[in-house]
Order: structure tokens, then sequence, then C-alpha cells
């Protein structure tokens, strides 16, 4: 006779109903392939798989895919998402999120914070030399080989002033790409900075981020400013298209945009304080060669 728990019945002899579990799929057919809320990603500096969030001020958060053991992470690098949005703190379990950024292995380590968790650090940078070696990710160049004599001077994050607020950028100005979906559902190759179009101009301004707010001591930056360009070539930056999809809004979003609020206070490594140029070598009266728009 079979155990009750094999049984399709229960002990009554009444159905016992099976329910199957269901993963959230797409319809291929809808006008948005984006999930909003746990998009998967690569990180641009090893590779290693990511997920991007949004905090509650709307901003973006990069975490590493799995839940971890909340004992073996720092308290002030404990986070948990809740009906999709991402908070900077435990939620009284026993396992929490971590940003990605604590365990990068192209970052620093600082030994105070990874201490318990040398080992997915370890594993990460053995997944990124595999990487790497096999040839499907090409890591960022180090910051010794920017400031070579011969190496472009531009600013890896730039920032950005679009509708009179600056934002954070996550790659330079020539690199920012159209997020919109092509017909064979792949994501648009094209820039933002098209050689067609319209362009910016670098120019120095006083490093705050909102009318009223304090500059820093001192401080000037370089900002990617596009303020003088129409209206709708600025809705473009923002929204991040190219000129061709832009003109035809219907199509979908493949990834999300990358602008980032930006801050004075907490993107201060992002500031450049010269105008970016072609190379870092001066001429022969110690001068900088001449600025260029990116």
């Amino acid at each position: 006779m079979p155990s009750s728990s094999s049984s399709p019945r229960r002990w009554d002899r009444s159905s016992r109903g099976v329910h199957h579990r269901r993963s959230l799929r797409l319809d291929p057919g809808g006008a948005s392939r984006l999930l909003r809320c746990g998009q998967r990603d690569r990180c641009r500096d090893c590779g290693n798989p990511i997920e991007w969030y949004l905090r509650g001020n709307e901003q973006p958060v990069r975490l590493h895919p799995r839940e971890l053991p909340a004992a073996a992470v720092p308290e002030s690098c404990r986070w948990h998402v809740s009906s999709g949005v991402a908070h900077p703190a435990g939620d009284g379990s026993a396992w929490c999120r971590l940003p990605h950024a604590v365990v990068c292995p192209a970052r620093d380590a600082d030994p105070a914070t990874v201490s318990g968790l040398a080992a997915l650090r370890r594993s990460l940078a053995v997944n990124m030399r595999r990487l790497v070696d096999s040839g499907v990710f090409e890591p960022s160049a180090s910051p010794d080989n920017r400031t070579m004599p011969t190496a472009v001077c531009r600013p890896a994050r730039p920032i950005v002033q679009l509708l009179y607020v600056r934002y954070l950028a996550a790659r330079p100005v020539d690199e920012i790409q159209c997020v919109a979906q092509t017909r064979r559902r792949q994501r648009c190759p094209h820039t933002l900075a098209g050689s067609d179009g319209p362009a910016g101009r670098w120019t120095l301004v006083p490093a705050t981020a909102e009318r009223g707010q304090l500059a820093l001591p001192a401080t000037a930056m370089a900002v990617y400013d596009l303020t003088a360009l129409p209206y709708e070539e600025q809705l473009r930056w923002r929204t991040q298209r190219c000129a061709q999809h832009a003109a035809t809004p219907a199509a979908a979003d493949l990834a999300v945009a990358e602008w980032e609020r930006f801050d004075p206070y907490l993107h201060l490594e992002h500031i450049c304080t010269r105008l970016p140029t072609r190379n870092r070598h001066s001429g022969p009266e110690g001068r900088a060669s001449r600025p260029i728009r990116l």
C-alpha cells in the first residue's frame, strides 16, 4: 500500500492538489523585455555576475547575485531586498545581500571589511582569471596604464549636465551605449555621441551638485555640458537612446539607463579638476595639449 506522502489523495480520499512551481517569464511579444528589479549584468571591472536594484532614492546599486549568511558579512555591508527595492540594512534574518564592490577582485580589498569574505573574493578572482584567459572578458586598463605619457586623458566616469541636472555616467562619454532593443532582440550597438549630431562641450565649474549647496573648498571640476542643446536632444541623452531609436519610442529597452545623480561628497573620487586632453605629455613650453570634445 503506498504511503500517505506519495499518494495523490489525502487520508479522507479527497484529491490532493499539486502546486507546480512556475518561474517568472517575459512575454516574447510584449512591448518591453526589461525587468526593472534584479536585472542581471556583469561587472565591467571584473566580469563577474551582478544584479542591479533600485534603492529608495531611485538610485541603482550593484548587489552580489546570491544571499550570504549575515554572520559572515559586516553589519555596515548588509543589504536586503523588499518588494524589489534594495535597502542598506539587514532585515533581521540569518541571510543578507552584499554590494558587489565589497568583494570585487578588481578593487583594493579592505582587510577590516572582507576578513570573513576572503573565500568569496578568492573564488571571484579565480572566475575573473578564467574569463580573461578564455577571451570572454577584457579587463579595463589599470590606473598605472591610464597615466602613461601617451595615454588618452579622459574621465572614466564623467560628470554630465543635462536638463539642468548633473549626473555621473557609468562610462566615458563616447562609450555611452543606447539601451534600446533592435529588431533582432539585441541591444543597440550605437552610442549617444554620434558624429552627425550636436555635441556638448567640456567646461570647468564649481564642484556643487544643486543650486544652494555649498561648494567644496577650492575645487573645480570638469563637466560635459549639454544644456545648450535643444530639449529633445537632452531628453534623448537622459533616456539613453541613439538618434534612430529616439525617433521610434515604441522600441523596448534592454537595459536600465546608467545615469546616477551626482553628489560631490559621495562621488569625490570621480571629480576631475582639468579638462580632457588628447594626452598627458606636455609640449615644448610645458603646456598640455588642446582640449578635445568627447
